[in-house]
């Protein structure tokens, strides 16, 4: 009897620890920094999910932006050298290489200088979970790049603070060993609408618009992208080709891709390599590295 009363104890005590597992959730997972270059963050339980092929190109194949180009290269090398850098918000057109050139960037640097420099991508749905990131990345033995795509805020999208906050304005500030970069369409981050609103409800108008730029303000480059002209749009054709060693006569080739850019509406190093995909489907050519 003394048994069974014992064993309806245990149960009973299993049962509750089961149920207070479901309602603590997934344990934190054990983020190893040796698995990859690139990661993506998951908040639901603070895990950094590595990449073991991401999705990049070779930095060569990225032209027509060789001033910033430039600029994000130089600064990104002093980062991962220990030097000081700013965070980096890349805005403009679409389809001009701003997330390609962060990723082609990060791998060149940490090629050429053998440091252990990581990339970890954070959606922009996940924006407002930067705080518990930092938690995590203030503790890490390197230097990591936090990567935003596509960034903006739409009208009451109030997430945008705590992006300011980890940029600059928090009490414990940015970690020495993270940088922030973003890309956007948009300069301001915020859409017209949203700084208007927020300007005709405030009592001095002026502050209100002001903390909204601001937000871009506490990036310290803003590098610009453009609509790119023929001659670049072909010759991000020619480095496509010459670099995937694509056989094509160049009149033809150039004809052709003329041609699908005007298809599509648009020239832009997006369209150039939407092409190329194209053109390697025809010819029956894998678009393999060829290093």
């Amino acid at each position: 009897m003394q048994e069974n009363k014992i064993d309806i104890l245990i149960n009973e005590m299993q049962k509750l620890s089961a149920a207070i597992e479901r309602i603590a959730g997934p344990a934190p997972a054990v983020n190893d920094w040796s698995q990859a270059e690139c990661f993506v963050w998951a908040p639901a339980n603070r895990h950094l999910q590595p990449i073991a092929k991401p999705n990049r190109i070779d930095l060569t194949l990225i032209t027509g932006v060789d001033h910033v180009r430039d600029i994000l290269f130089d600064n990104t090398l002093r980062f991962a050298e220990g030097y000081p850098a700013n965070n980096v918000l890349l805005w403009g057109a679409r389809g001009m290489g701003k997330s390609s050139l962060v990723k082609a960037v990060h791998a060149r640097v940490a090629r050429e200088t053998g440091r252990s420099l990581k990339l970890v991508e954070v959606h922009r749905e996940d924006i407002a979970t930067l705080p518990a990131l930092m938690e995590i990345l203030k503790a890490a033995p390197l230097p990591v790049i936090v990567f935003c795509d596509d960034l903006s805020f739409d009208h009451d999208d109030t997430s945008y603070k705590s992006l300011k906050a980890v940029l600059d304005g928090g009490v414990e500030g940015r970690p020495a060993n993270v940088l922030l970069y973003a890309t956007s369409n948009r300069r301001h981050l915020l859409p017209r609408n949203m700084m208007e609103n927020e300007q005709s409800t405030a009592i001095n108008p002026s502050e209100a618009v002001e903390e909204k730029v601001s937000l871009s303000d506490r990036f310290g480059l803003w590098l610009g992208f453009y609509k790119c002209s023929q001659d670049d749009y072909l010759a991000m054709i020619d480095g496509y080709a010459r670099y995937y060693d694509l056989d094509v006569d160049r009149e033809m080739l150039h004809a052709d891709a003329l041609e699908w850019a005007t298809t599509r509406g648009s020239r832009s190093g997006r369209v150039a390599w939407q092409f190329i995909q194209d053109l390697a489907g025809r010819l029956r050519r894998q678009l393999d590295d060829p290093s």
